[in-house]
């Protein structure tokens, strides 16, 4: 029903108690056989028929009925725009657009209520709102684009950079208002609310809820706007998403390359949504059921390239200097057969560029001498060749030194590269075979993810699995598997420095999660994250704890040839002395603990660490753990 004094839309409940009423037949009771009884069940609905053998002059009702009407506005409007949001088009059609605003002035009970979304894209913003017309169906063409410069010193700036809602009671009382923000008071704007939409631990957009009514919103909307953010979050995240992959051309379905232990799942939610479908057809649209794992337990490991950013500047820095090393000879052999001036000053500027890089590599760098090359130097040498052999003799030799695709110096780079590549693909072969030997102790989810070093997530609970069947003891030999194969990795990895271009080193990390969580496959990302405001705090571990520093210090936990193990409870301790007593004496480790205390991380406190050495001395850890193991306990 429509409300009068809004003119907004509410929504009731309606029950209907028909306790206290009572039936009397007018005259004699007409018959009414057992099989009357049951035909009636065949035409229940069939108002003729109930007529014709009940006919209502024969019947007198006495008695009230109990109406009771409960207002459910706000949990039909919620579970209303949850269904809007499902559709790809709900914030970049113009008229869905529309009908959202209409339903949030019903949840907020604020009839003049008008509504925006941004999104952030880079250093871009685009912005959709009420008063854009929204027609192609997608969120780049159907939003206007604006740098992310333009807002610095704004409400919505410092809604990002807190990531709170900020409530604006009347922005016409704001001292110091923005540019923009003094468009929005021209344009009527008074009150405004204005929230960040998180997804996976970052801002990627803002909802805009503005009115031309001072003091319409207030922190009693805060619980409301908690409800409604991360719905239109998913829905800015998803048309971001389908802008990369209209620029791709790539149509894929819902799911690709589902691990192997969890496929059943993904199959089962394939049959349930062509089932509902009522022809029955599959494609791209196909809606499937969220995809969730609850109560699994999560094994992190991490092998990281000790300094790998610092080795990466050293090596351009070193090929920039052999670059301009190479020129310098160019236009030095030139100005001696040419006394020329302009060939000094550009041997002059060759030096100085060269002692600014000798002094250290900055942010640009790079680019800047590479650009100074080819524009003031290789520019002259079809001309400076005319000079003379001796010239066209260096040059020759600069040239010899380019290397062919990206025509600059590349040798320090390339073996720096070759050296990340090399070391990279023996951690993961090594991982890969080893996982072999794990899944066929019991099944499990698996992913990693090759960058600069190997790092792995793998997940292991009764809910993965088709049939259930779990026992504690598989999450107890994944945890001793991981560890061991830690071992394992870190003496592979010291083996091979010695015949890398660049001798690299590995740290090791493993992160232990005593309670379980729930996982969600993200459709969009095509991928499984952790599902929950409690579990988040596990993914925020895992992105920031390899630069974890023990406490009071500023060394890193993670140290090349050591294992360090992270934990928040005494009996994840526990259990892991036990492993690594077991490991020491197989050999996979030398004798001794570290116990530390690492500083704490944003929003995560309270994180202890085991350090272990691996013992390098002995073959042990570098043939297949669980091979060795079994060799040993014969």
């Amino acid at each position: 029903m429509r409300d009068d004094a809004t003119g907004l839309e509410r929504h009731f409940r309606i029950t209907f108690d028909s306790t206290f009423l009572d039936v009397h037949v007018v005259g004699d009771r007409p018959p009414f056989s057992d099989a009357d009884r049951a035909r009636l069940h065949d035409y229940f609905f069939d108002v003729d028929r109930l007529l014709e053998r009940l006919p209502p002059e024969r019947f007198v009702i006495e008695g009230f009925t109990v109406v009771r009407a409960v207002d459910v506005t706000d949990q039909e409007v919620l579970s209303s725009i949850k269904r809007d949001l499902i559709d790809r088009e709900s914030i970049v059609s113009h008229a869905k657009f529309q009908t959202l605003q209409a339903k949030l002035r019903a949840l907020f009970r604020r009839p003049d209520l008008h509504f925006s979304l941004a999104a952030l894209d880079g250093d871009r913003v685009l912005l959709l709102n009420a008063g854009q017309q929204l027609e192609h169906s997608c969120i780049f063409a159907d939003s206007k684009h604006h740098a992310m410069a333009e807002f610095i010193g704004t409400v919505y700036e410092r809604t990002v950079k807190g990531e709170r809602p900020i409530i604006i009671r009347d922005l016409a009382e704001q001292r110091d208002r923005h540019v923009i923000e003094d468009h929005l008071v021209a344009s009527g704007t008074r009150a405004l609310m204005v929230a960040p939409l998180h997804y996976q631990s970052r801002v990627i957009g803002t909802l805009e809820l503005a009115s031309p009514n001072p003091g319409d919103f207030t922190q009693m909307h805060l619980p409301k706007l908690a409800e409604i953010l991360p719905l239109f979050a998913m829905a800015v995240q998803r048309s971001i998403e389908e802008l990369n992959n209209r620029v791709q051309a790539i149509i894929k379905e819902k799911a690709t390359a589902i691990h192997p232990t969890v496929e059943w799942r993904f199959r089962e939610a394939v049959l349930d949504a062509i089932e509902r479908r009522r022809d029955h057809s599959i494609d791209t649209h196909t809606e499937m059921d969220a995809i969730v794992f609850s109560d699994v337990f999560p094994l992190y490991g991490l092998a990281d390239i000790r300094g790998s950013s610092t080795q990466r500047a050293l090596a351009i820095q070193a090929d920039l200097l052999a670059q301009l090393g190479l020129a310098a000879p160019v236009i030095d052999q030139a100005h001696r057969e040419k006394l020329l001036p302009a060939l000094d000053e550009l041997r002059y500027r060759i030096a100085k560029r060269a002692a600014h890089i000798e002094r250290g590599l900055k942010s640009g760098d790079e680019v800047g001498v590479i650009d100074f090359l080819r524009a003031d130097v290789e520019r002259l040498f079809p001309h400076l060749e005319t000079f003379g052999p001796r010239v066209r003799e260096r040059i020759d030799t600069y040239r010899e030194a380019l290397d062919p695709r990206l025509a600059t110096v590349h040798h320090e780079r390339r073996r720096f590269e070759e050296s990340v590549t090399g070391l990279a693909e023996a951690i993961s072969s090594y991982l890969d075979l080893e996982e072999q030997t794990a899944q066929a102790m019991f099944p499990h989810y698996f992913e990693k993810q090759k960058t600069d070093g190997v790092d792995y997530q793998i997940y292991v609970g009764a809910s993965l699995l088709e049939d259930g069947g779990y026992d504690p003891l598989y999450l107890k030999n994944l945890r001793l598997w991981q560890l061991m194969v830690s071992c394992g990795i870190a003496l592979r990895a010291e083996q091979i420095r010695a015949r890398l271009p660049v001798p690299l080193e590995t740290t090791h990390l493993i992160l232990v999660q005593h309670a379980p969580l729930a996982i969600r496959f993200r459709f969009d990302e095509k991928r499984f994250d952790v599902d929950g405001a409690y579990d988040i705090r596990y993914a925020i571990v895992k992105k920031r704890i390899d630069k974890a520093l023990i406490k009071g210090t500023s060394e890193r936990a993670t140290q090349p040839g050591r294992i360090v193990i992270v934990y928040s409870q005494p009996s994840e301790a526990l259990e892991y002395r036990g492993y690594i007593e077991y490991l020491q004496s197989l050999g996979y480790l030398t004798r001794g603990v570290e116990e530390l205390e690492l500083e704490e991380l944003q929003g995560v406190h309270g994180l202890r660490a085991l350090r272990v050495t691996v013992d390098t001395t002995t073959a042990r850890a570098s043939g297949a753990p669980m091979a060795s193991l079994l060799e040993t306990s014969r």
